[in-house]
């Protein structure tokens, strides 16, 4: 095989789509066929679908391939938000999928794969499948998403970078073909994000991509129920150990405690001490702390929708640059959050009597996002935090291994979910999913063993401090409520568990239940929101009622 077999190639595609092109541009409606002749039959592409931004336009060119040109594709997609993303299966252009997250797909994934029309490979963290691009699942041709392209055919991405530089990077330095759909195109960018060296055709949408609010949580939907869980993780946890760095996961349980920090955060004397250095998407629900003056810093994988023009006057707190605008780094990110920080805090849709959790089920492949990478103990960290030490001396003093710090990895859900759905099983579906889809392991997402806290509105399982398995079983089980998993619990055994500490109900905490109320929170609406920002918030119109 010869040495430039790769290059050759290249140049081949290149010739080949030169007849599409002018230059490096290409006209929208030419777009499908250019993709046509520079994609070859087996090929590994990549479609960038982040968390928010999509390159919706080129997606829905590449589904729009004659299948008899085009086939046996092996896709590479960190996210699959959009159905065009899953029609590129349906027609038969391409077979197999390797992934990190299809949240809003998920449902539709599971039956696709039931039926035979998808073949999953893996199911990946972000870090894991960013890594395999440089490796062994490089794109032969990736399509991904920018702001504006200048007349050479240099990228501005603007504040949702999010996953451009890994994709494109990886393409274009193993001689993969660069396909990019910008919103604009400029006489000159404000600053450049991807070269123009990198990048060889450039379209300009014929209309912006797509961006989906991902982060935003509506106040007025937190629950009493949600409050106090959010009381409970705050007095059992956050001002225990004092996290100074910390990530949490995107839902209205940690929306309530950002929203608590500026008033029950407060009375606890967390400011200034914990919650200071964020990896985190710029939450909306995060204005009140930061105006309060909790948050020192806050590094983002991605943006928010209408967060621009209030994160722009916060260059202490945000990655501002020179130009004067945000950018974000989904995998600068997701190193932040498993290295970085000294806990996380998040949720799952199944978790069993270990503690293993997935959002994985028999009916909704979820996939798992950066979750197993910021909910797990980081064993090659090595700088100290007063966090890190506290639990790491909690978890092994007694044990005879040597000293080591540890991550604080919580998990805070209500015992039901959904129409009622018991979060708490004997058996994660993921087992069965193993056996249906022929994974090599069940798509756990966070394991056991690497949870230190299981927090519901039944109490906290401080599963650090246990010292047996069934220790541990018994701790999640006594917080698992009236769940099956929950009544088959030792009663014995759980008030044992509670007279050392290691479960602790709301009484335990001093916290009484109807001290948990909405008037703790700092904003009670998105308008209490947007007062709070001086008016710089501008919620998506589907927020605003007013």
């Amino acid at each position: 095989m010869s040495a430039d077999q790769k290059a050759t190639e290249r140049r081949r595609r290149l010739e080949r789509g030169a007849a599409f092109a002018d230059g490096k541009f290409v006209d929208p409606d030419r777009m499908t066929a250019l993709l046509e002749t520079v994609i070859g039959c087996g090929d590994i592409v990549c479609v960038e679908g982040d968390n928010q931004k999509q390159a919706d336009f080129l997606s829905g060119c590449l589904a729009g391939m004659d299948p008899g040109k085009v086939n046996r594709l092996h896709m590479v997609l960190s996210t699959i938000s959009l159905g065009s993303q899953l029609d590129i299966f349906e027609k038969g252009i391409a077979e197999l999928v390797d992934f990190s997250f299809s949240g809003p797909q998920g449902a539709r994934m599971a039956r696709m794969a039931a039926s035979g029309k998808v073949k999953i490979g893996n199911i990946h963290t972000y870090l894991e499948l960013y890594s395999r691009y440089f490796t062994d699942l490089c794109p032969d041709v990736c399509c991904i998403a920018a702001e504006m392209a200048d007349r050479e055919g240099n990228l501005y991405t603007g504040e949702n970078t999010e996953d451009t530089p890994v994709i494109a990077e990886a393409t274009a330095f193993k001689s993969g073909i660069v396909i990019a759909q910008v919103n604009r195109i400029v006489d000159k960018a404000p600053r450049v994000d991807i070269p123009a060296g990198w990048v060889d055709y450039i379209c300009q949408s014929p209309r912006p991509f797509h961006l989906e609010p991902l982060f935003t949580r509506n106040p007025a939907e937190i629950t009493e129920s949600m409050i106090l869980m959010a009381m409970m993780a705050m007095k059992g946890i956050y001002a225990k150990y004092l996290p100074r760095s910390l990530n949490h996961g995107v839902g209205f349980n940690t929306a309530a405690i950002e929203l608590l920090l500026p008033t029950y955060g407060e009375s606890l004397g967390l400011k200034g001490k914990a919650c200071l250095h964020w990896l985190l998407n710029p939450h909306p629900t995060m204005i009140p702390a930061i105006e309060s003056g909790f948050v020192k810093t806050i590094y983002t994988v991605g943006s928010e929708l209408g967060m621009r023009d209030y994160i722009n006057t916060k260059p202490d707190i945000f990655p501002i640059g020179p130009d004067g605008s945000m950018r974000s780094n989904r995998a600068f990110g997701q190193m932040c959050g498993h290295y970085a920080t000294d806990m996380f805090i998040g949720a799952s849709l199944q978790i069993d009597p270990q503690g293993n959790s997935s959002t994985a089920t028999a009916d909704r492949i979820a996939g798992f996002g950066g979750a197993p990478n910021f909910g797990c103990d980081p064993r090659g960290r090595r700088h100290g935090s007063p966090a890190w030490l506290l639990a790491g001396k909690e978890s092994y003093e007694g044990t005879g291994a040597p000293p080591r710090g540890r991550r604080l990895v919580v998990q805070i859900v209500e015992t039901f979910h959904g129409k009622m759905e018991p979060t708490f099983v004997e058996k994660l579906d993921a087992w069965e999913l193993q056996k249906n889809a022929g994974f090599a392991l069940p798509p756990i997402m966070v394991y056991g063993d690497d949870v230190t806290h299981l927090v519901t509105e039944e109490g906290i399982a401080h599963l650090l401090l246990c010292r047996t398995p069934e220790e541990r079983e018994q701790a999640v089980r006594g917080v698992a409520g009236y769940t099956p998993a929950g009544l088959a619990r030792d009663r014995r055994a759980v008030e044992n568990l509670r007279d050392r500490g290691i479960v602790q109900r709301a009484e335990d905490l001093g916290i009484r239940k109807n001290q948990a109320t909405r008037d703790l929170l700092a904003a009670r609406s998105i308008k209490d929101l947007v007062r709070w920002s001086n008016g710089l918030y501008n919620p998506p119109a589907k927020f605003r009622n007013w």
